[in-house]
C-alpha cells in the first residue's frame, strides 16, 4: 500500500522496550496478541551509552544491546517474518553495524530472509580534533572537551529511519537517536509526512515520547500503584495513530495494568523540560494545549501538540573515562541500625585512607555515604532515622584503580571488627569498575551526513536546510491563582495535606538534571496544586539533593506543571555516587510536601 491508502487506516506501534534490560515478556506479548503493524525498541538511556562504551573499551566488536539479538531477535524473528510486522531499533548503540551483522548471521541460521537497514553518521568521534580547536563546550555548564572521550554520538531524527523502511527495510538499526525517532520515523513512512509538517510531526514525537519507556504508559511506575491491576502480565503499550495524528493508546488485551488519562499524563511529563520548547532534531514540540480523553477501558486519545522548525543543531551524548569508582553495601540489625551504620561508614573511610598514605595513594576523588532504609534521600523530612534494620552504602572514586582494590578489601572486616548486627555485604567483595562519565553539547546539524546501510549500499539522507529554532510562542495564561493558603485571614478554613492528595507525580533525569512532572487529580486542584508546589518551596523542599535553580512550566491542557531541577543528581548517571542516580524518587519525595488547601476540596 502506498501512504495514500494507508492514509484511511489507523497504524499500530507496539513498544516492546524502555531501556536495555526491560523484560523480555513484551516483545512475544506484542507480536502475538497486539495485532501490530511495526514493533519498536528503545534501548539508548544515556546512562546505557556509558554501559555500552564500557563494553566496546574491553572487546571493540561489543557496543550494541546483545539482549536484542541473541535473546528477542533470536526466539521471534520467524514470527515476526510470517506476520510481516516490521522492527526498528535502536539497539545498534555505538556499534550498529556490529548489531545488524549478529542479527543477520542468525536469520541465516534460521533460514528467515530479511532485509535488515544500518543508520549510521551519528558517531561524531572523528570531528573531536576540529571541535577541541574550537573550544567547544558542554551544555550544562561550560566545561571544555575532556581529553580522553570514549565515545561520542549525536542524537539523530526520523528521516534517517523513514528512509531505510521507504527502501524496503523489514527491520531498521540505529545508533544514538531520540528516543521517540523510532515511531516518528515509522509514521513519516506510513503516511507521507514531510519534514515541514510540524504539528504531525510532534504528534508523532508524543507517541513516541508515551511508548519510548514501555510500561510506563500503561501503569508502571504509576503514582496510585495499588490500582494498577495484575503486574506480572502487565501490557505493554500500543499505539494507533492516524494520519491527521491524533493517536489511541492501549495494549494487547487480556493483559494487565492500566491505560488510563492519569497514566497516560504522568509518561507525557516524564524527562521533558520546558514542554512549549521539547527539543528534537526533526520538530521543536509544543505540549502545553494537548488533551486527553478516556476513549474506552485501557484506552486514551491523544491530540493536541503542535510544533515549529527544529532549529540547526544535535545534541551530542559523549562518554570519558574519569578514574575508577566502587560500591560497597553492608546490612546492619538492631537497636540504633542508623547511627551503627554511619560509624561504620566512617571508619572504613579513616581505615583505608590511612592505608592509602601507606601505600602512596591519594585521597579519594569523592565519596558518598548512604543509609538505605533509614529515608536517607528524603534528608530532613527523613521519619525512620530509629529503624532497627538498615544498610550503610558507601560509593567511592579514586583515580586509580588499585587503591578501590585496597578499599574492596576492607569491607568485610566490618563483620568483625565493629558494630553489632552487621551481616550481608550484598553480593560479596565489591569490584572496582572505571568511571565513565557523561559531557553532552552542541553540534551544527550540517557537521554530520546521515546514512542509510542496506543491501550492501550507503544511501545518503537527504536532510532539509538548517535554520536556526525560531523562539517560543507567549506562554498561555496561567490558571487563575487561587487564595495564598498561608494567608491568614479564615486560617482555620485550611487543612494541610501531603502533595499527593493533589496531584500525581512522575520524575526523570537528563544528566544532573532532575524534572518532576505533577498533573492535578482533578482540573479544580490545579490552582492549589500550583499555590502549593511553587518553584521556591520545592527548592526548599529539595534543598538537600538539588543545589541548582528550580524553574517551573506549565501544561494546562493535561492541568500539569513541570518542575525543572538542575544540579539536582549528583552529576547524573555513571557520575552520580547516589543509590538513585536517575531521580527515579524524586517525584516521590516531593509528593510528601505539605501544602494547604480549602477544607472540603478533597474527597
Amino acid at each position: 500500500m502506498d501512504a495514500r491508502t494507508k492514509a484511511g487506516r489507523a497504524v499500530r506501534i507496539g513498544g516492546a522496550s524502555g531501556f536495555w534490560g526491560d523484560s523480555s515478556v513484551g516483545a512475544p506479548q506484542l507480536v502475538r496478541h497486539g495485532e501490530i503493524d511495526y514493533l519498536v525498541f528503545d534501548y539508548l538511556a544515556e546512562l546505557t551509552m556509558s554501559v555500552l562504551a564500557a563494553a566496546r573499551l574491553r572487546k571493540p566488536e561489543l557496543g550494541y544491546a546483545t539482549d536484542f539479538v541473541t535473546v528477542t531477535m533470536k526466539s521471534l524473528l520467524k514470527e515476526i517474518a510470517q506476520r510481516n510486522i516490521r522492527v526498528v531499533s535502536n539497539a545498534g548503540g555505538i556499534n550498529p553495524k556490529g548489531c545488524a551483522q549478529a542479527l543477520a548471521a542468525i536469520a541465516a541460521e534460521q533460514g528467515v530472509d530479511v532485509r535488515i537497514a544500518v543508520v549510521e553518521g551519528d558517531d561524531v568521534m572523528p570531528l573531536l580534533p576540529a571541535l577541541r580547536e574550537s573550544g567547544v563546550q558542554d551544555m550544562q555548564k561550560g566545561r571544555p572537551l575532556p581529553d580522553k572521550l570514549v565515545s561520542a554520538n549525536a542524537y539523530l531524527g526520523a528521516l534517517p529511519i523513514r528512509q531505510a523502511l521507504d527502501a524496503g527495510a523489514q527491520i531498521v538499526i540505529t545508533g544514538r537517536c531520540v528516543d521517540s525517532a523510532v515511531t516518528l520515523g515509522v509514521l513519516m513512512h506510513e503516511f507521507g509526512w514531510q519534514p515541514g509538517d510540524y504539528d504531525l510531526l510532534a504528534q508523532g514525537s508524543l507517541a513516541g515520547h508515551i511508548i519510548e519507556c514501555g510500561c510506563q504508559a500503561t501503569g508502571g511506575l504509576h503514582t496510585d500503584w495499588e490500582s494498577v491491576p495484575d503486574w506480572p502480565n502487565i501490557g505493554y503499550p500500543v499505539v494507533a495513530c492516524r494520519a491527521d495524528g491524533s493517536f489511541l493508546v492501549g495494549k494487547p488485551p487480556g493483559t494487565g495494568g492500566l491505560v488510563s488519562t492519569a497514566t497516560v499524563g504522568e509518561q507525557i511529563l516524564y524527562e521533558i523540560g520546558d514542554p512549549a520548547a521539547y527539543l528534537l532534531p526533526d520538530v521543536t514540540c509544543d505540549f502545553t494545549a494537548v488533551t486527553l480523553a478516556q476513549a474506552g477501558p485501557d484506552l486514551v486519545e491523544v491530540k493536541g501538540a503542535r510544533g515549529r522548525a527544529p532549529g540547526d543543531r544535535y545534541k551530542v551524548s559523549a562518554t570519558y573515562v574519569d578514574g575508577f569508582r566502587c560500591n560497597a553495601q553492608l546490612s546492619i540489625v538492631g537497636f540504633d541500625a542508623v547511627a551503627k551504620a554511619e560509624r561504620t561508614a566512617q571508619a572504613i573511610l579513616a581505615r583505608t585512607r590511612a592505608l592509602f598514605a601507606a601505600h602512596g595513594f591519594g585521597d579519594y576523588s569523592r565519596t558518598h555515604v548512604e543509609v538505605l532504609g533509614a529515608e536517607s534521600c528524603y534528608g530532613p523530612h527523613a521519619q525512620t532515622r530509629h529503624t532497627r534494620e538498615a544498610i550503610m552504602r558507601l560509593a567511592v572514586m579514586h583515580p586509580e584503580k588499585a587503591a578501590l582494590e585496597l578499599f574492596a578489601r576492607e569491607i568485610s572486616a566490618a563483620g568483625t571488627s565493629w558494630s553489632p548486627g552487621t551481616t550481608g555485604s550484598g553480593g560479596g567483595r565489591p569490584s572496582p569498575s572505571p568511571s565513565i562519565r557523561q559531557y553532552a553539547f552542541l553540534l551544527e546539524k550540517d557537521k554530520l551526513s546521515p546514512t542509510v546501510l542496506i543491501d550492501g549500499e550507503h544511501r545518503p539522507v537527504a536532510m532539509p536546510a538548517a535554520v536556526p529554532a525560531a523562539a517560543a510562542p507567549a506562554p498561555a495564561p496561567a490558571p487563575a491563582p487561587a487564595p495564598a493558603p498561608d494567608a491568614p485571614p479564615g486560617a482555620a478554613d485550611f487543612e494541610q495535606v501531603p502533595l499527593i492528595r493533589l496531584a500525581y507525580g512522575r520524575s526523570g533525569d537528563k544528566g544532573d538534571i532532575s524534572n518532576i512532572g505533577l498533573m492535578a487529580r482533578r482540573p479544580e486542584y490545579l490552582p492549589w496544586l500550583r499555590a502549593g508546589a511553587t518553584p521556591e518551596r520545592v527548592a526548599q523542599w529539595l534543598g538537600h539533593l538539588v543545589k541548582g535553580p528550580v524553574a517551573r512550566h506549565d501544561l494546562p491542557g493535561i492541568h500539569a506543571v513541570n518542575l525543572v531541577c538542575e544540579q539536582a543528581l549528583d552529576g547524573g548517571g555513571m557520575a552520580s555516587l547516589r543509590n538513585d542516580p536517575l531521580g527515579k524518587g524524586m517525584a516521590q519525595i516531593l509528593l510528601a510536601m505539605p501544602v494547604r488547601v480549602p477544607r472540603g476540596l478533597l474527597p
